[in-house]
């Protein structure tokens, strides 16, 4: 845990950033930060980690390299247990770029024997920024998302579309068409055209947060 508020620093001065820059970035005051790279506080919640890793551009592995506990586990926590590798678990924001292609450090889910290691082979793991929003990924959810730039079955796709990241449905359901739809609506495209968007990945599994103490 010691080398926790370290790291922190380290990486804080790495990214050019003051204390004062962080904590705009984190949503926390200056203070917080100094106690935080002084370890005078020891425990950082699982939400401040995920905004911290963002803000200083690096994986949250990065910040728990000593195997370095949270406070009071979170279903997000909770769902990253049940998952293949050591997987970096990246901020997924609706600015560009896709955060596997701006965190360099970021990689794959690598092999494991996993019942689903077939299904999230060559994978990242997201979960939304502190603050964003998107169709069918909650605060707290986690996506392994598979980097592609076709459209290759019906499902869930991570979209560039109007300068923002998106996650629609896109399905194919008459020769020659392509439907984009979210929650609220569907746009139909022609297939032999050049799409009006970029995707960026396709979806292979969702965890969600759910409420244990129900």
């Amino acid at each position: 845990m010691d080398a926790l508020g370290p790291r922190i620093k380290q990486l804080r001065i790495d990214a050019g950033l003051s204390k004062a820059a962080l904590a705009r970035r984190v949503g926390v005051s200056d203070v917080t930060i100094s106690y935080w790279e002084s370890g005078t506080i020891k425990q950082i919640g699982h939400e401040r980690l995920i905004a911290l890793a963002d803000a200083l551009h690096c994986p949250l592995e990065r910040l728990l390299e000593d195997g370095t506990t949270v406070a009071t586990p979170t279903a997000s926590q909770r769902i990253t247990e049940n998952v293949p590798g050591n997987a970096h678990l990246l901020a997924l924001h609706t600015v560009p770029p896709v955060p596997w292609e701006a965190h360099t450090l970021a990689a794959p889910l690598p092999a494991s024997g996993t019942a689903i290691d077939a299904l999230v082979r060559g994978c990242y793991l997201v979960t939304p920024g502190s603050g964003e929003t998107f169709a069918y990924l909650e605060a707290g959810d986690i996506a392994a998302i598979l980097p592609t730039s076709h459209f290759r079955q019906e499902g869930l796709y991570l979209l560039e579309w109007r300068h923002a990241l998106t996650i629609q449905y896109l399905s194919h359901p008459e020769p020659e068409t392509l439907r984009i739809t979210d929650p609220a609506h569907h746009t139909t495209v022609d297939s032999n055209q050049p799409f009006p968007f970029r995707i960026a990945g396709r979806l292979q599994a969702r965890w969600q947060q759910r409420d244990v103490s129900d």
